[in-house]
Order: C-alpha cells, then sequence, then structure tokens
C-alpha cells in the first residue's frame, strides 16, 4: 500500500491544503480496525503506548487495514532502539514516538530508524514482513528515505526546546498531546483550559512557521478546527473505544427514550 496520502499530509502546510482526519485504534483488535479502516478515515493511529497492543496485535492490525486506503502509523510506548526495529521489522513505516522533550532524543530517534551508515537499525527484515521476506529486493536500499518519524511534543519541556527538535534532519512531522502538555504545567485532566490549548496552538503555528506539518488528538471539535487553522494537518478525531461507548450510548438513550 503506498503512504503517498501520508506523504501529502507532512507536506510544509499551505492554507488551502486540506486536512487529514483520522482515528485512534486501542482495543488491540484487527476486526474492529478492519471495521474503522473501511468507514474511510485518511489515516488510523495503532496505538501501543497505552493500552493492551504489543507487537503481535500491531503486526495482525497492519495486516488487517493493508487492503484499505487508510494509512496506519504506530505510536510506539518508547524510545527504545531494539523495540523500534522489531516494530519496522513488521512493517509499521509510519512511527509516532512519544515524549520527545529534547533535539537529542529526537535525534536518537531518527538513528534507530536507519541503516548504517546513517543511523544504528539492525539489518535483519531480510526475514521479516518489511521486505516481503526479501522478495522486496530494494527494500535495504529504500528504507532509509520511506520510514516516516512523527515526535510526540507532549511537556511544557518539550514546547520550549520546539524549535531545536524541528531541526533535527529525519524528522517528519511532530504531534502535540494536549492531555500531557496539560499535566506538564500542572493541570491535570484540564487538557480544553484555555491556556493550555493556546500553548498548543503557538507551537502548531511555530512547526508551520519553520516549514514542518503538526498533528493533534482531541475530542473538542472547536479546537481542533482552531489547530487547523494554525497549521495542523493531521486531526485525530476519535478513538475506536470512543466510538463504541459514544454510539452504544446513544442507541440506549434513544431506545429508553
Amino acid at each position: 500500500m503506498s503512504d503517498q496520502l501520508l506523504d501529502k499530509a507532512l507536506m510544509i502546510p499551505a492554507v488551502d491544503q486540506a486536512s487529514f482526519i483520522g482515528a485512534w485504534l486501542t482495543l488491540a483488535s484487527p476486526l474492529v480496525a478492519e471495521a474503522v479502516a473501511a468507514t474511510g478515515y485518511d489515516w488510523l493511529l495503532i496505538d501501543a503506548e497505552h493500552g493492551p497492543n504489543d507487537i503481535p496485535s500491531v503486526l495482525a492490525q497492519l495486516q488487517a487495514v493493508a487492503a484499505y486506503s487508510a494509512i496506519p502509523v504506530v505510536r510506539l510506548p518508547n524510545h527504545d532502539a531494539s523495540l523500534i526495529k522489531r516494530y519496522l521489522d513488521i512493517g509499521a513505516s509510519n512511527l509516532l514516538v512519544p515524549m520527545v522533550d529534547e533535539s537529542a532524543q529526537a535525534e536518537a530517534i531518527v538513528m534507530a530508524t536507519r541503516y548504517p551508515v546513517t543511523g544504528i537499525r539492525g539489518v535483519g527484515a531480510g526475514l521479516a514482513r518489511a521486505s516481503r521476506w526479501s522478495l522486496n529486493e530494494e527494500y535495504l536500499t529504500s528504507a532509509n528515505t520511506e520510514i516516516r518519524v512523527i515526535v510526540q511534543i507532549e511537556t511544557e519541556t518539550g514546547l520550549s526546546n520546539l524549535s531545536d527538535i524541528l531541526s533535527v534532519p529525519g524528522i517528519d512531522a511532530v504531534f502535540f498531546g494536549p492531555a500531557d502538555i496539560a499535566a506538564s504545567f500542572g493541570r491535570l485532566g484540564n487538557s480544553t483550559d484555555e491556556a493550555i490549548q493556546e500553548a498548543v496552538i503557538r507551537g502548531i503555528e511555530q512547526t508551520a512557521a519553520a516549514g514542518m506539518s503538526s498533528g493533534v488528538f482531541a475530542g473538542d471539535q472547536a479546537f481542533l478546527r482552531r489547530c487547523e487553522r494554525a497549521g495542523a494537518r493531521l486531526l485525530g478525531v476519535t478513538s475506536d473505544a470512543g466510538m463504541l461507548i459514544s454510539g452504544g450510548k446513544q442507541v440506549l438513550a434513544e431506545f429508553n427514550g
């Protein structure tokens, strides 16, 4: 499956450029992932940081959504280079890496996604899904330019170091996490606080000014529209769990009503 859609979303944002609407996958179910992919979202975030997802369940979801146009992005649990290469080897080519606070972390993450001599990724994909078990003879020479790295800014420190992080070669986009940013400012559970939202907006504007695209996940549509106007192009608007709960509550309320 081509990732041209994601590449377009990661281009330098323009006022007239359409946004790309995504959904979070947290339930570790390939059937649920396929059902969400079939609904027409532009991209899907398979979340291995929170919830029960792990390498086998992420692999199953990558396989489940491969027949659809939705672009899968995998959020890793941490910065561990040994774990990064395992996710790459199962065919995850678009990575969202959480809790990036400084440029040195961003540099190490990029290094972990690149083969030598520009990186430290182990050469094991010949036996893995990423190279179609060596049937894709060009994988080793093309992987370094095809892997997409999105770093997630989730703290006050990350926001203050954003300029340095944006300057790291190999970073394709920045994703902002309002909930964790709020927590880092001492406002746990208050991601809708105006000061927090303004901090995120400033980060998006700074990212756009640096010629890079960005994304954000939020349940507040008005805030997401503000992020879009500021330059964000990857908009996470819902999750599999959210759709299940909200849909179930709506049906129950209508029946009881």
